[in-house]
């Protein structure tokens, strides 16, 4: 019996084992740091991620395999993820975490350059990244 139980839960260890290898557990964090004192450039940041996400990405905010993130830099609760990722003010991260690992992408000068000049390149490009992340 003991046997029989042992071997069971050997094998059930070892199926998990290959689904997972197979399918590695996969998560996006949008990570969008700010300022409290904001301009409207960085104001433009937040709001067309937001639209973005919630646009294009709203079943994966869902089913949380993308999270987006508000993180004041000036709030002390928030120093070590703002130290981690060296933000002292407004940045936008994209990190993908697979089988344990991350990698993060600043997209921070991408979105200074468009989220309030060309609002609409930014969504794209954002879209295109995190669709690129996804796969």
């Amino acid at each position: 019996m003991i046997k029989k139980l042992s071997l069971s839960l050997i094998l059930g260890f070892i199926f998990c084992s290959m689904l997972m290898a197979q399918n590695p557990v996969q998560k996006l964090d949008v990570l969008y740091f700010h300022a409290t004192r904001r301009c409207p450039t960085c104001m433009a940041i937040e709001e067309n991620t937001k639209k973005t996400l919630d646009t294009y990405f709203s079943a994966q905010l869902k089913n949380g395999s993308v999270k987006f993130t508000i993180i004041n830099v000036d709030d002390s609760k928030n120093k070590a993820i703002a130290e981690k990722y060296e933000a002292t003010g407004s940045a936008l991260f994209l990190t993908k975490t697979m089988g344990g690992k991350e990698s993060k992408d600043d997209l921070t000068e991408f979105a200074f350059a468009n989220a309030r000049n060309n609002p609409d390149k930014f969504i794209s490009g954002l879209k295109d990244k995190i669709n690129l992340l996804l796969k």
